[in-house]
């Protein structure tokens, strides 16, 4: 297999997965409760073997789960996503204590994980973190707040990154496991756009011991950038899947509605448009899979590659979305419409995991440190 193409075992998975998500998880999906977690979707997920492999699997595996469960069922795709994304710092830097008292209750869906890392005031800026980690006696005691976390204030444990020697920037975050019932700890929903589980988190000194730091005191922003760096290539994976689903379906709306005497894709116009949303989706998909075999070989520049599957493959998502809305005309504005779900779900890809400039930040910043110095 190369970088720009997947071999008959993986596209047959794909489109396993793909049915999978239409036939078995989409009708959990539809029963959840929008802005909370779908316990009955996550053990479904652990039930058919997708969270252990999702845990076992290195970044091409990552991208092909992503994108086949958005393409069928985004709801699917988002609380696989948001199990792994809350679970890695664990598999990468956890004890063995860690790894046996959760890991094997994640793999069956019974345990809901979350990655608590955004502040109110430091988002983007990861290294600007806040939340306070006092020296205690038999530890730390963490006070402050988290927001913008996903799976909160539900998740039964979070892997949080808080600072334990202040005016070091990025030198001085610990990661810690906190398990969802520590004292101390509460928790609000956000109503968000998109019907993702999301809240805010309160710290009022919640105890920790050094049992509980994930990793090495001081060295926690390695362990949060290593695991960004696995999936910022498959955020850009769940947007392709989103674009594939809006292109399928403008696809079929447009041979089959028609307008002016014959169906929509007559008209230059549209047709011309279907082609560019079919090349970029195209585009970024490969792009995706460029980074993601990278990162599995271990080959230099990961980060910058990463960065570019992920802001080329939102941004093309958004794209070819709001195409397809605009060509299904007001048909796709009507609340339950697929279309209408997407264009409320891809806005937020764009923004998470490092938002579309921190990505330009990142490709300019290793673009001129590796230049040539002329002569």
């Amino acid at each position: 297999m190369t970088a720009f193409s997947l071999d008959p075992a993986q596209t047959a998975w794909c489109e396993e997965l793909r049915t999978l998500a239409d036939e078995r998880l989409r009708p959990l999906a539809e029963k959840g409760e929008p802005g909370h977690v779908n316990r009955p979707l996550l053990a479904a997920l652990g039930e058919l073997g997708l969270l252990d492999r999702l845990l076992g699997s290195g970044a091409l595996d990552l991208c092909l789960l992503r994108e086949s469960l958005a393409r069928g069922c985004t709801e699917a795709e988002t609380a696989l996503a948001l199990q792994g994304l809350g679970t890695y710092p664990v598999v990468q830097a956890g004890t063995p204590a860690h790894r046996e008292r959760w890991l094997p209750e994640v793999r069956a869906g019974r345990a809901v994980a979350a990655f608590a890392l955004s502040e109110p005031g430091a988002g983007s800026d990861a290294a600007a973190l806040a939340l306070d980690a006092v020296h205690a006696p038999d530890g730390w005691r963490l006070t402050g707040e988290k927001c913008w976390i996903s799976n909160a204030p539900e998740a039964d444990f979070y892997t949080v990154f808080a600072r334990t020697t202040r005016g070091a920037g990025a030198r001085g975050v610990t990661a810690f496991l906190v398990p969802a019932d520590r004292p101390g700890l509460t928790g609000t929903p956000l109503d968000m756009l998109s019907p993702h589980p999301i809240g805010a988190l309160r710290f009022d000194g919640v105890p920790v011991t050094p049992d509980d730091v994930l990793g090495e005191p001081d060295r926690g922003f390695r362990v949060a950038m290593n695991t960004l760096n696995l999936f910022r290539p498959s955020v850009g994976a769940f947007a392709i899947g989103m674009a594939r689903a809006a292109l399928d379906a403008t696809v079929e709306h447009t041979a089959t509605r028609t307008a002016f005497g014959g169906p929509l894709s007559d008209l230059q116009a549209v047709s011309h448009q279907v082609a560019e949303m079919a090349t970029r989706t195209e585009a970024a998909r490969l792009l995706v899979y460029a980074a993601a075999a990278a990162y599995d070989a271990g080959e230099p520049g990961v980060p910058r590659r990463a960065a570019m599957a992920k802001l080329y493959a939102t941004e093309t998502a958004q794209y070819v979305v709001d195409t397809a809305v605009q060509l299904h005309g007001a048909r796709a504005l009507r609340r339950g419409h697929l279309l209408e779900h997407l264009y409320r779900e891809v806005r937020a890809p764009r923004i998470y995991e490092g938002a579309s400039e921190v990505q330009r930040t990142i490709i300019a910043k290793e673009l001129y440190a590796n230049r040539e110095p002329s002569a």
